[in-house]
């Protein structure tokens, strides 16, 4: 993704932290993540990361998602005898269709994106509006979409390890070699 295709994106998702109310340092702006997940279809299938912290003990970070954008199927597994992250998700703007293991929802509002369905397993739908919070085991297949306003998420976890994440999607690279 070139610079001025990530410059762009960093400030719609400025635009959306500060329809969220949450207030950025600098730091936390020049270190944001723009993550295409290897598929360079960011509009569709990406996330944007904000990390405030994230050690041997916790993680805390914001997610921004861009209207009806979809972040991949995944798991975090146990590995190198550390345990899967658990996490909490909080909804602070627009609507997040998250989708877990468990019974498939019928007339589910959100749906894999198009050209993409064979990578996605899990069809309990859960929809998180501001306010509303989930929490997601260790280990369980999951994956998110926004509404068509976009959404602000606020994941509160047990310690993140990017590179450990399993997703159902062969193609994803989840760490970029940039």
């Amino acid at each position: 993704m070139k610079e001025e295709e990530k410059e762009k994106i960093r400030t719609k998702a400025f635009e959306y932290f500060q329809r969220a109310g949450i207030v950025l340092s600098l730091k936390e702006k020049e270190d944001m993540e723009i993550a295409d997940l290897g598929l360079n279809d960011f509009e569709r299938t990406g996330i944007v990361l904000v990390i405030y912290v994230n050690n041997s003990r916790y993680c805390a970070k914001e997610m921004v998602l861009l209207p009806n954008q979809t972040c991949p199927e995944h798991r975090h597994p146990d590995h190198d005898g550390i345990e899967g992250k658990r996490e909490t998700f909080r909804c602070r703007y627009g609507k997040v269709y998250l989708h877990i293991e468990g019974e498939k929802t019928e007339n589910s509002k959100a749906h894999p994106p198009a050209g993409d369905e064979k990578y996605y397993y899990v069809y309990h739908e859960i929809i998180l509006l501001p306010g509303d919070q989930y929490t997601i085991k260790k280990n369980t297949l999951h994956w998110f979409k926004a509404g068509s306003e976009g959404a602000v998420i606020s994941e509160f976890s047990s310690p993140s390890d990017d590179a450990s994440d399993i997703f159902t999607d062969p193609r994803i690279r989840r760490v970029s070699n940039d």
